[in-house]
């Protein structure tokens, strides 16, 4: 079969973590022996604030550690029909334009024989529903929510008539413990600033507990206000900027433990909804300790897989019990390795997806899954 996903970008991962795990289900997907192709537009604000920041050399890093993806960019003039006539399914990300989403809604509804697919792994469904409800989305084959509290509420908002609970997951080819790595470091967290969705939790579940334990710690992420940074420097945390995503196991490796911190909007409107840090994180075998969040599907076994600390002095005791106790450490590693391997990874999400498009795809590609 032909895949092609619409994204805001799969080139660029800066302030866009979707784009990792897209990645990872495209390369399965060719692995398996299907084409798969992503389109994204030529002036989309990630890839334009990666080049400001970094110049170019992102964007070829990018075609040397993932050659096996294809990806071309659009602009006004691109002709989408064609894009997606000799498809077979067409994953179209919610951040897409709007008036975009519904020109290819058209295309399956005037006799496109692909099946057509919405994916949301965002919370503007509670967040900004207004403009979530505006798009046209009646002619879209399937739905896929990455979690099952963003599935009911298209549901219940009448947004779609089949809708799939479809988590993010790690790509383990990438995403995978590094025994050898020197550990340089204590604590790690990768998370970008969020609008501010989550800057009290940072300082309660990261500034501090990293102030309190005096430990070697290090920050990646991007779109840190000055008020951030200096909140930073005060606690002496290193701030690292941007890194590729690509980069990331590297970095899990040479540090002790890392922590979750989610977004606000998630833990109080979306719960069971991880960030895919939290994925990925486990799967390359390090300790982690989360902030709260209600894991409402069972993804995970708190307390075996990774420890929640209910607020940051229990934090700061979680970290300081791992950083003391080898064993603690081990076990929670080593548990949560085997929870994604089991259950998370992205060759399970595209077993998934191609289970959904066995029952509910159109008819040439029910008869391309037999």
């Amino acid at each position: 079969m032909k895949f092609v996903f619409y994204t805001h970008s799969l080139v660029s991962d800066w302030n866009h973590g979707n784009a990792h795990f897209l990645r990872g289900v495209m390369r399965d997907i060719v692995r398996r022996g299907h084409e798969a192709m992503a389109l994204e537009p030529a002036n989309g604000w990630s890839r334009n604030n990666l080049v400001a920041e970094h110049g170019r050399e992102p964007l070829h890093a990018f075609e040397r550690t993932f050659p096996d993806l294809v990806t071309h960019s659009y602009d006004d003039n691109f002709d989408h029909e064609a894009a997606v006539d000799a498809a077979d399914v067409v994953i179209v990300h919610e951040w897409t334009d709007p008036a975009l989403v519904a020109r290819l809604g058209r295309a399956r509804k005037e006799g496109g024989g692909f099946t057509l697919i919405f994916h949301d792994t965002h919370h503007r469904a509670v967040s900004a529903g207004k403009d979530m409800a505006g798009l046209a989305l009646a002619d879209y084959d399937i739905i896929l929510a990455f979690g099952e509290t963003l599935k009911e509420r298209y549901l219940s908002a009448g947004w779609g008539r089949n809708v799939f609970t479809w988590h993010e997951a790690a790509d383990d080819t990438l995403f995978h413990p590094m025994p050898g790595r020197l550990k340089s470091g204590d604590l790690v967290w990768i998370g970008n600033w969020g609008d501010e969705e989550r800057s009290r939790e940072i300082d309660s579940f990261l500034v501090e507990p990293a102030r309190g334990l005096a430990l070697k710690t290090t920050v990646h992420g991007v779109r840190y206000p000055d008020g951030a940074l200096e909140r930073l420097r005060r606690a002496e945390i290193g701030y690292r900027g941007w890194i590729a995503n690509a980069e990331v196991p590297r970095v899990f490796a040479e540090n002790r433990v890392t922590v979750h911190v989610p977004r606000r909007p998630y833990v109080e409107a979306l719960p069971g909804i991880p960030t895919i840090r939290m994925f990925e994180a486990l799967a390359c075998g390090i300790p982690l300790v989360s902030a709260p969040w209600q894991d409402a599907e069972g993804l995970f076994r708190p307390g075996k897989d990774f420890l929640f600390a209910r607020d940051g002095q229990q934090m700061t005791r979680h970290l300081d019990d791992i950083l003391n106790d080898d064993s603690l450490a081990a076990e929670l590693a080593a548990s949560g390795l085997e929870t994604v391997r089991s259950r998370h990874t992205c060759r399970h999400r595209v077993d998934e997806l191609l289970s959904i498009l066995a029952v509910n795809g159109t008819s040439r590609v029910r008869e391309a899954a037999e």
